[in-house]
């Protein structure tokens, strides 16, 4: 089995960890953030479909000196705001959206990475 094969099958499976991980972040801590009124409408700008999800998970994953950084530029509408959410989501709900984000995030650079590497011919024998 070549090296590629193995980085290929080991990115669909963090992909599947990452996408079930979406599901749980999306049913436990987002569906409980759009019943409340006063954080229904501050989960950031969808641009498609389940954005806020990721919006959501960025704003409780991220550290605060850098959505501090967010909330002062012109864009601060299109993130969700991270000290309400801070605010009305528990301890499981914040570990919940660090891990799903990181893990979104890294899996996104590694196939970027994969594809760069093997555009480039680095797995070719």
């Amino acid at each position: 089995m070549s090296l590629i094969t193995v980085l290929v099958g080991v990115l669909i499976a963090l992909t599947l960890i990452v996408l079930m991980l979406f599901l749980f972040f999306s049913q436990i801590t987002v569906r409980k953030l759009k019943k409340n009124p006063q954080t229904r409408d501050e989960l950031g700008f969808e641009y498609i479909s389940g954005w806020n999800i990721i919006n959501a998970a960025q704003a409780l994953a991220m550290p605060n000196a850098l959505i501090k950084k967010f909330n002062k530029t012109p864009l601060a509408s299109l993130f969700a705001d991270s000290e309400l959410l801070n605010r009305n989501t528990n301890k499981f709900d914040k570990i919940l959206a660090i891990i799903f984000y990181w893990l979104f995030i890294f899996s996104g650079v590694f196939a970027a990475i994969l594809v760069l590497l093997n555009s480039i011919g680095v797995f070719e024998s």
